[in-house]
């Protein structure tokens, strides 16, 4: 049974009267807060060996991604209404293929100094990082899906460290991509 309206907890981006409002944060302190984010994409081997090894008629997916997820996470308060926008320190996206898994790990670090915290942007940057993917692989795999865009951690502000419990089997590969020295996410 749902408890009365008068004893659920007050949603911070509702008013009393049911209106939604963006969160006065003018009297929080500013702290420097992080957070990371990831995704999945999910893809034939056939394709995410032409990523690994550039040839997908489209380009370099890996980078044009990467860098679609930098932009996407710079905008992320014109995308979702209630967020912040928030001068960021810092917003780093890596791509690192996972073959026994059968795909791509996104995933995507983002700072500031802010009364606010930076969840959003590190969740927005893999989303978009991840649908360019999608995008510049879909004519040659229709079976590309994205799954698990997830928080992994954050820090910072009153609630302070938070990390999600990751099992072993799906934390991303340390593995080169394209032949080079560079690892995976961190």
């Amino acid at each position: 049974m749902t408890p009365p309206r008068r004893e659920r907890r007050r949603l911070t981006h509702v008013e009393r009267g049911g209106r939604p409002r963006m969160v006065d944060v003018s009297t929080k302190p500013e702290s420097a807060r992080r957070a990371v984010a990831e995704a999945f994409v999910a893809l034939e081997q056939e394709t995410l060996s032409a990523i690994i090894d550039g040839t997908v008629g489209k380009g370099d997916v890996l980078t044009v991604a990467e860098m679609a997820g930098v932009m996407g996470g710079k905008r992320t308060s014109e995308l979702i209404p209630l967020c912040h926008p928030i001068a960021l320190t810092d917003l780093a996206v890596e791509i690192a293929p996972d073959r026994a898994a059968g795909g791509l790990r996104v995933r995507a670090t983002a700072a500031t100094v802010a009364p606010t915290g930076v969840e959003m942007e590190a969740m927005t940057a893999v989303s978009v990082a991840a649908l360019t993917v999608y995008d510049m692989v879909k004519g040659v795999d229709r079976s590309a899906a994205i799954s698990e865009i997830r928080l992994l951690e954050k820090s910072g502000g009153r609630s302070g460290e938070w990390q999600r419990e990751v099992p072993r089997r799906a934390r991303a590969p340390r593995t080169p991509r394209r032949g080079g020295t560079r690892s995976g996410p961190a």
